[in-house]
């Protein structure tokens, strides 16, 4: 018996697949790359249990968890003039010749490579299918992508519980998972408060610290700093008296 698993490129689902083997030794998981247009046909004829899936899907009968968003980026071929850019608009590429959209993300970057076109992708997907001869720059207004975690309502029990589980990164004595709970922190705002929690800690040990690590009486390591001038002069006559 196994728990059969589909997914769309651009999901690394290896550091699932590593802790669901420590975990459930007894219930191998068997994991199988599916084209995006087919991504729910394993589910919905009962050939998958759970599959990872790019929205947007029809999610009738199916529960759904979504997990991450993917930034959009265009892929251009790399003498093309707009290739040098940090970051593009819809607007930049109005005009701009569109790649004939083929059934596998790679061929579809193999025609833009050819000089065809471009062609909108998310991230994932174009750093998986990177080539020497195109670069994706990020397009700043287009829509993001979602994946999300599905499986049928009729097949929801203990094991695809505990998958999802392990994919939300609950530990093994955490309660059930539920398409109701909340996705997970979106990678850019954790980004944010991680920084914004180490300047707090920056600050809070710095306190009572001037420039340069010195503390309030101007010498590093808290030691009073040596007095100088016309009175220090003074005190050294009168204790050599």
């Amino acid at each position: 018996m196994t728990l059969r698993l589909r997914y769309v490129s651009g999901v690394s689902p290896s550091k699932w697949l590593r802790v669901w083997g420590e975990r459930r030794p007894d219930l191998p998981l068997e994991a199988i790359v599916v084209d995006e247009a087919e991504q729910l046909a394993g589910i919905l004829a009962g050939e998958a249990d759970v599959a990872f899936v790019r929205l947007p899907v029809d999610t009738e009968g199916l529960h759904a968890v979504a997990l991450w968003e993917e930034l959009a980026v265009v892929v251009l071929p790399k003498d093309h003039p707009l290739a040098e850019a940090e970051s593009l608009t819809l607007a930049d590429l109005e005009g701009e010749t569109t790649a004939p959209v083929q059934p596998e993300a790679a061929m579809t970057i193999e025609l833009v490579a050819a000089g065809t076109g471009h062609a909108i992708v998310p991230h994932s997907v174009a750093r998986l299918h990177r080539r020497k001869d195109v670069v994706a720059i990020p397009v700043t207004d287009a829509a993001q992508t979602q994946i999300s975690l599905v499986w049928r309502q009729d097949r929801d029990d203990a094991d695809i519980q505990e998958f999802v589980a392990v994919v939300r990164g609950r530990g093994a004595k955490s309660s059930r998972g539920s398409a109701d709970d909340p996705p997970p922190m979106k990678p850019a705002k954790a980004a944010k408060l991680a920084a914004a929690e180490r300047r707090a800690a920056a600050a809070k040990s710095g306190e009572g610290k001037g420039k340069g690590g010195t503390s309030k009486s101007g010498a590093r390591g808290g030691r009073p700093a040596p007095r100088t001038g016309a009175g220090a002069k003074q005190r050294s006559r009168r204790r050599g008296r």
